[in-house]
């Protein structure tokens, strides 16, 4: 909190201070142009010279005009909402400089005016209905409390009905000790036959760590408390010596973690290859803080990011943190379909010569850049704005609708063809006029480069109209980098790619990340050597929880006592 007042108010500073400095130009501007005009009759060196000084202003009036909207967008971002919603607008917006409308323009700015008409009027034919939570639908009722009034008289009342109330309580965690008795059994003096073992026991079962105390199910809760719940060790450390655990360090939790995440790694590589199965993926790639022990500082390295949009897989992959094209390239080398991305050019890089790969950008990243640019030139950022809206706004109606992705292409065909024709001739007759210095020059620049890419959603109703999905999945990785700080090695970062894949993939699918680790972990010691289609078989979308392991693996018969509860 002290952190974020000290650059609000350095911000407030920096404001002022330019406010002033733009007035003082301007000033200054003003009495250059009037002193040209005096002097413009004078020789060909002053002349010259005047040039050299308009071109200079002329400069220095644009880079005042951006910093000017580098600081309103700073305040927006540091004081105002945080939300990319657009506010009600009125369809019938007109065309900007209609004078420079070529003859066959009229066409298309119509046919897009009344596909924004249409998809106003559609959106208003069904509201969006809120569902409530049901929050205690799956939690049990071990508790009833009556409360009657008190000297209620019987002979004179009669119970008509009961007004029922719920408060949710809530019990801190345990942590047991399992004693797993294995009877030994031996043949009894009198019996002679020599074909009979001398001793019976049931064989012992593998545990996820050989000869380690942990169970799965402590395995399970280290993993999720650093990668769902994005707690530090120190910690999750603290809450076990509250629970009764004694003289637990860091070294040992951080080894008990390597093992929990060292036992999932096939499980990651099984889910790789059914995510570029897939013919629609979303791609994505975020920082992640590595420490590096030759500087012993933390470099700032990357993890990719793939989802297989319509299957709900998701997948992280860490190779040594780079950035480069070729880890993508390499990684969806049998990839066919439409790779959905932001702008950054390694995309285009690693698969602009690959006949199987279609590119798709995103309209979120596009409206970004004319969000930035608002206050530098409003009148065109909200021209984008309000097209963009109504794109929005039919694939809204079209989810509401539950259409079928023949439909939506359907309506996209009818209704976003015309709207994006309009927005790329609107690109085409002003952005000549802007500067491409300009935050508004720069936005246009950006989604004209990218419109080509941009037009490939239209063609399948699979296609999402953005890569918001991709950029919620990685969100939990930059909720963790706040709380955890940074992988010690680029190992770590490795490990944190497997369980953060499986937990992405759990979430997708409404599956418990606790019951599935838990259930995992106590299988995978006896699946080191299985095939990939037993790993996919446990994968989060296909799981289904064994019963008694301990029953199925070992072969004995398991009885269960709970005791001192």
């Amino acid at each position: 909190m002290a952190a974020k007042g000290q650059i609000e108010q350095g911000l407030r500073k920096v404001s002022a201070s330019v406010k002033p400095l733009s007035a003082a130009f301007e000033n200054q501007k003003n009495a250059f142009e009037k002193l040209s005009e005096t002097l413009s009759d004078m020789d060909g060196d002053t002349a010259e010279l005047l040039k050299t000084y308009k071109e200079k202003t002329k400069l220095l009036s644009s880079a005042i005009a951006n910093i000017l909207a580098e600081d309103a967008w700073l305040k927006r971002k540091v004081f105002g909402t945080s939300t990319e919603k657009a506010p009600a607008y009125d369809p019938t917006w007109p065309y900007l400089f209609p004078d420079m409308i070529p003859d066959n323009a009229e066409e298309i700015k119509k046919a897009g005016e009344e596909a924004q008409k249409e998809i106003a009027k559609m959106a208003e034919e069904k509201k969006e209905k809120k569902i409530r939570r049901r929050m205690l639908e799956d939690v049990p009722v071990t508790m009833i409390t009556k409360i009657e009034p008190k000297d209620i008289d019987l002979n004179v009342y009669k119970l008509v009905k009961n007004e029922e109330t719920q408060q949710l309580h809530y019990i801190p965690g345990k942590m047991y000790v399992e004693k797993i008795i294995r009877p030994v059994y031996a043949l009894r003096n009198d019996v002679k036959d020599a074909g009979k073992p001398g001793y019976v026991t049931a064989p012992m079962p593998f545990f996820p760590i050989y000869k380690g105390i942990p169970a799965a199910s402590l395995l399970a809760e280290i993993l999720l408390k650093k990668y769902e719940y994005h707690e530090p060790f120190y910690r999750f450390i603290k809450e076990c010596t509250h629970l009764g655990i004694k003289g637990l360090k860091e070294n040992t939790l951080v080894g008990w973690f390597k093992y929990g995440a060292e036992l999932l790694k096939p499980l990651l590589t099984a889910l790789e290859k059914e995510v570029f199965k897939s013919g629609y993926l979303q791609v994505d790639e975020t920082t992640v803080p590595v420490i590096n022990h030759d500087s012993k500082k933390a470099a700032k390295e990357y993890l990719w990011m793939a989802r297989a949009v319509m299957e709900g897989l998701v997948i992280f992959h860490y190779e040594n943190g780079s950035r480069a094209s070729r880890v993508i390239q390499d990684l969806a080398k049998n990839f066919k379909g439409y790779l959905q991305c932001d702008g950054f050019g390694g995309y285009e890089t690693a698969f602009n010569a690959n006949p199987d790969v279609c590119l798709v950008n995103c309209m979120a990243h596009i409206r970004r850049k004319f969000e930035q640019a608002k206050k530098e030139n409003e009148e065109a950022a909200d021209f984008m704005f309000k097209k963009i809206q109504a794109l929005y706004r039919l694939e809204q109606v079209c989810t509401e609708k539950g259409l079928t992705p023949e439909e939506r292409k359907a309506e996209r065909e009818r209704f976003a063809r015309p709207l994006m024709g309009e927005m790329k001739q609107w690109m085409e007759q002003e952005g000549f006029k802007l500067s491409p210095a300009s935050l508004t020059g720069k936005a246009v620049t950006y989604a004209y480069k990218r419109w080509d890419n941009m037009m490939h959603y239209l063609e399948d109703g699979r296609i999402r109209i953005d890569n918001n999905l991709a950029e919620n999945e990685i969100r939990p990785i930059t909720l963790g980098r706040k709380n955890y700080l940074f992988c010690g090695n680029d190992s770590a970062a490795e490990n944190m790619s497997v369980i953060c894949s499986l937990l992405s993939t759990c979430r997708n699918h409404g599956v418990n990340p606790r019951d599935y680790l838990i259930d995992v972990l106590t299988r995978m010691p006896y699946m080191q050597k299985a095939s990939h289609e037993e790993l996919v078989s446990i994968l989060p979308h296909n799981w289904k929880p064994l019963s008694n392991p301990y029953e199925l693996y070992t072969g004995g018969v398991v009885t269960t006592q709970i005791v001192n509860t």
